[in-house]
C-alpha cells in the first residue's frame, strides 16, 4: 500500500476512533433487515423502527410469512417501504427455502437473495461476518472522490474496485466505516466541514481541484 493511502488511513482512524456500524441489531439476519430499511434514508431513523419490528418478527420465518401490509405500516417512516417491505420479504423466503433459514456467510450467496443488492450484501459480510468488503454507499462515494481515492462519484463498483486496489484488503472493512463516519460527520455533501478535517491538504475538493460534483 502506497505512504499516502497509509496516511489517509491512519488519519481517518484517528479522527474517527469510534467508527463502527451504527445500525442497532440483534441478529444477523436483523442487521440483513436493518442495512435494507437504510437505503436513502438515515441510521438514526432505522434504528427508531427496529425495535418494534424485531419484537414482531425475531427469524426468518417470522418475516417470510408477514404480511406485507402490516410489514409497510412498520416501516412506512423510513421512505421507499413498498419496494423495501417485497426485498424484506423475498429475501426472508430465500433464506428460508434455500439457506436452511441461515443467512449466507459470502457475498455471492449474499447477492443471491432477492432484493439484495452489492452494497447491502458486503455490509453484512463486512460487520456480521468479520470479511474484507468496502461496501460503497453516498458517503463513501463522496469522500472517495474528493480525496481522489476514486476518479468519479456516480458507479459504486468502479469506486469499490478503486478503494480496493489503493488499500490492503484487511483494512477493508475497518477503512467502509472510516469513509462512512467522515462523509456523515465532517465531509457532508453541503457544508463540509473542512477547518477541522486532517485530511484537507491532501482533499481535492479543498484545494479547488475538482470541477464538479
Amino acid at each position: 500500500m502506497e505512504k499516502k493511502y497509509k496516511l489517509i488511513f491512519d488519519t481517518l482512524e484517528k479522527m474517527h476512533e469510534n467508527a463502527v456500524c451504527e445500525l442497532n441489531y440483534d441478529t444477523d439476519f436483523h442487521l440483513l433487515v436493518a442495512v435494507i430499511l437504510s437505503a436513502q434514508c438515515t441510521d438514526a431513523r432505522v434504528n427508531k423502527i427496529t425495535p418494534k419490528l424485531f419484537e414482531k418478527y425475531k427469524t426468518p420465518e417470522d418475516m417470510a410469512s408477514a404480511d406485507i401490509d402490516e410489514l409497510k405500516e412498520l416501516i412506512k417512516s423510513c421512505g421507499f417501504y413498498n419496494a423495501k417491505a417485497n426485498s424484506i420479504i423475498s429475501a426472508s423466503r430465500d433464506i428460508v427455502e434455500k439457506y436452511n433459514s441461515r443467512l449466507p456467510e459470502n457475498v455471492d450467496e449474499l447477492m443471491k437473495l432477492k432484493g439484495v443488492g452489492r452494497k447491502t450484501a458486503n455490509v453484512v459480510y463486512s460487520v456480521a461476518f468479520k470479511g474484507n468488503a468496502i461496501a460503497v454507499d453516498t458517503h463513501v462515494l463522496r469522500v472517495s472522490y474528493r480525496l481522489g481515492l476514486s476518479s468519479q462519484n456516480k458507479n459504486p463498483l468502479i469506486t469499490e474496485k478503486d478503494l480496493n486496489a489503493k488499500f490492503d484488503e484487511n483494512l477493508w472493512g475497518k477503512l467502509h466505516h472510516l469513509l462512512i463516519h467522515h462523509g456523515r460527520y465532517i465531509c457532508k455533501a453541503r457544508k463540509p466541514d473542512c477547518k477541522i478535517c486532517e485530511l484537507k491538504n491532501q482533499c481535492k475538493y479543498f484545494n479547488g481541484e475538482l470541477k464538479s460534483e
